[in-house]
């Protein structure tokens, strides 16, 4: 079977369609994998556009199959990543009937930690209440029979529990090989079976620590592989930049004093004073917090490095605890051979202080930042808290006569990082260019209820990006939106993918028939006093001429209130009690899981809700988007990114804003129709779509729906729908 084109394994009596119900060949299809089968052989990149409905997932799976050698599959999001390994995978394995292995990898905290568990199991003191009593039963039972240990499989307890951050590591908490667990260590277990697969199921989240471990010279996290393909790619430029970026908040500040003062009690008490470390530790965070009061008045609650207002006084505090921190860390890193609890709070100490370092250099002109002259000992504190990690990483490489000589490695890794912390001019001295950014960076502030996060983050991740494809490897970057009409350079240009193959594959939906773009004609533009009002006034008809269900679609969460609010006021106005849903009340799978057993609901969302949902048939009919989805202004990278752009010369707006906002429009449009059956109106509030001359590069971009601006064709059109989907129901019923 393996020597036929792949072409006879999508056709009408190919294994494809004998082996799955319901199959239909798709010649874009067809083209989709062809032109992956040419990128994988060629070792190319390749950007790849596929219209909803293609069946893209189904299009690069066989010819990864099929192609040979380790292929990393990475989605946009882990729900993604459950469905693409636990349903198409398998379905496309048997119906080629190939010999392909395959493993599931997530982050660590994705997994149950035995030995946190064990700690929480041993202290009863730590669960806030009789729901964590509940769930830390189920935790317990679901660790003696679990083969993967991943909390996504134990419904009882949802992923989004609190408990979940206490029963499961992270790098900081981690103990490695000191660990008493590590032969039982999930992790581990599922590193291993990555190493030994044909094929890995990752997400972008993953894929990207994994990017951001290997610039700082932590054993690496993936395997190596000869594809990467990347579904649902239009998510990457976000993704990477959030973790090429650092965020470190006062919580975490907090916590780093408690840990060392908890561990340090019970573990090396005749050190020194552990209660006046964690004291001071707990002063200098709230003392930063308070240098920040005036930033809870400015807009958004943010200010840049820039911006920052009494500078001054947040620089001071921002030394003091930067200087604590490495005193209490440096305390930790010279009695942590003494148990692992020590060395876990000295791994967080000195990550704090990699953290504030990013954020603090360069500093102010004349301020009292993290000096120069103290990388040194950051970067030696740094070594020290890489080691266990790096260890565990290891492990799945090694047999298991190996391991003992690597523990033997580790503690002498962490004599040689804790002679450098304390200045032994013996110690090799760590390269402190790990520290530091590969180009521009934007700081900012960011003002919570009751804490104070610190944030920093690359203007560009192209040359990060781009530098992480290895030599004769083959990628192949696809989503449905991933080009403004037809051009790719705005995608491209921000992963720094400058040679890539790049092509679009047309859905095969009948848009024009299946569905109707209506842009009221009157509604003021969305900054008028009165657009919400009008906006809902308009909505209401539609909402009562939809049979099946509605999804509102808001730029901010505050619009997700505002037109909750005025909906449920009009829904009692006009006696209908119609299921209303809003984000916030829920989780997001609890929320779209209502959607689809409730009649007739209507559902307010922000940005969560404009992509990965998929609602086909009669559950949905109608998605009305309140604006065009530009990117807040308030935004600090945003806004840094609109400023270097200005400064070179660029036009923002043209650049960056509107190829953004195109993306984004398209991904909200592709909610209503997902497959060949569904039909619906598209409500878009924003008249600046038609009315603006920009507004054409937006809408040309969208699915070739019906066009219309009148509210009686767009009640006509659902009438029309409604009245033959009905009719062929009741065929349906008589055959």
């Amino acid at each position: 079977m393996l020597d036929l084109d792949i072409t006879d394994f999508f056709a009408a009596d190919g294994p494809l369609a004998r082996a799955l119900p319901g199959y239909r060949m798709r010649e874009s299809q067809v083209s989709l994998a062809q032109a992956i089968e040419r990128a994988i052989a060629g070792r190319d990149t390749l950007v790849a556009e596929a219209g909803t409905g293609i069946g893209k997932t189904w299009a690069y799976l066989v010819p990864a199959f099929l192609g040979g050698g380790k292929v990393l599959v990475s989605t946009g999001t882990r729900t993604l990543q459950d469905q693409l390994f636990s349903r198409d995978l398998p379905r496309v394995r048997a119906a080629l009937s190939v010999p392909i292995t395959a493993a599931l990898l997530k982050g660590r905290g994705n997994y149950l930690c035995h030995y946190h568990l064990d700690r929480l199991s041993g202290d009863e003191r730590a669960l806030k209440s009789r729901a964590e009593v509940s769930q830390l039963r189920h935790i317990q039972k679901f660790a003696v029979h679990t083969k993967t240990g991943d909390r996504a499989d134990l419904a009882q307890v949802p992923e989004d529990a609190d408990i979940w951050s206490r029963v499961t590591s992270t790098r900081e908490n981690c103990l490695g090989q000191e660990c008493p667990r590590i032969r039982d260590c999930f992790v581990v277990k599922a590193r291993r079976q990555a190493q030994e697969a044909d094929v890995v199921v990752v997400n972008h989240a993953l894929f990207m620590a994994d990017l951001v471990l290997r610039e700082e010279g932590v054993t690496d996290l993936l395997p190596e592989a000869d594809t990467v393909i990347f579904d649902e790619a239009h998510q990457l430029p976000d993704t990477a930049t959030r973790f090429l970026g650092s965020s470190v908040s006062t919580h975490q500040f907090l916590d780093f004093g408690r840990a060392a003062e908890a561990a340090g009690l019970a573990y090396a008490r005749e050190a020194t004073n552990w209660s006046e470390a964690g004291r001071q530790v707990e002063h200098a965070a709230r003392e930063l917090r308070l240098a920040c009061a005036a930033i809870e008045r400015m807009p958004g609650r943010k200010a840049t490095f820039e911006a920052m207002p009494d500078a001054e006084d947040f620089d001071a505090a921002l030394a003091v605890l930067s200087n604590t921190i490495k005193s209490v860390t440096q305390g930790l890193t010279q009695v942590a051979e003494k148990h692992p609890d020590l060395m876990a709070a000295a791994r967080l100490g000195a990550d704090l202080l990699v953290r504030l370092k990013r954020w603090s250099t360069p500093a102010r002109p004349g301020s009292a930042g993290l000096a120069d002259g103290d990388d040194a000992e950051v970067l030696a504190a740094w070594a020290a808290s890489q080691d266990a990690v790096a260890a565990l990483d290891g492990v799945i490489e090694m047999s298991q006569g190996a391991e003992e000589a690597l523990a033997a490695e580790l503690l002498e890794g962490s004599s040689r990082s804790t002679s450098a912390a304390r200045g032994d001019a013996s110690a090799p001295p760590p390269a402190p260019a790990k520290l530091e950014w590969t180009g521009p960076a934007v700081r900012w502030v960011e003002h919570g209820l009751h804490h104070v996060r610190l944030h920093s983050a690359p203007l560009s991740v192209a040359q990060a990006f781009s530098r992480f494809r290895k030599p004769g490897q083959a990628w192949i970057l696809t989503s449905a939106t991933l080009s403004v009409h037809g051009d790719f350079g705005h995608f491209t240009r921000q992963l720094g993918l400058r040679d890539a193959q790049t092509g679009h594959w047309e859905s095969p939906f009948d848009y024009g028939t299946q569905g109707l773009l209506f842009v009221p004609k009157g509604l003021p533009e969305p900054q008028a006093p009165n657009y919400a009002e009008r906006f809902v006034e308009t909505l209401m008809p539609l909402l009562h001429a939809s049979p099946g269900g509605a999804l509102v679609l808001c730029t901010t969460l505050r619009a997700v209130d505002r037109f909750a609010g005025l909906l449920a006021d009009e829904f009692d106005r006009a006696g209908v009690e119609w299921p209303l849903l809003r984000q916030g009340e829920g989780t997001r799978r609890d929320l779209l899981e209502r959607f689809r057993t409730l009649t007739h609901p209507v559902l307010v969302g922000s940005a969560s809700f404009w992509e990965g949902i998929d609602l086909p048939g009669d559950i949905l009919t109608l998605v009305a988007i309140d604006k065009l989805p530009f990117a807040p202004p308030d935004d600090p990278v945003i806004e840094a990114r609109l400023r270097e752009c200005r400064e070179r010369g660029g036009n923002p707006f043209a650049e960056y804003q509107l190829p953004e906002a195109a993306i984004a429009l398209k991904q909200g449009a592709g909610r209503l129709i997902r497959t060949m059956s569904d039909w619906g109106v598209l409500m878009v509030g924003d008249v600046r779509l038609v009315e603006k001359s920009y507004g054409k590069r937006l809408w040309r971009g969208l699915p070739p729906f019906a066009r219309t601006r009148e509210l009686d064709e767009a009640l006509g059109f659902l009438a029309r729908k409604t009245d033959a989907a009905s009719d062929a129901a009741s065929d349906g019923a008589d055959a």
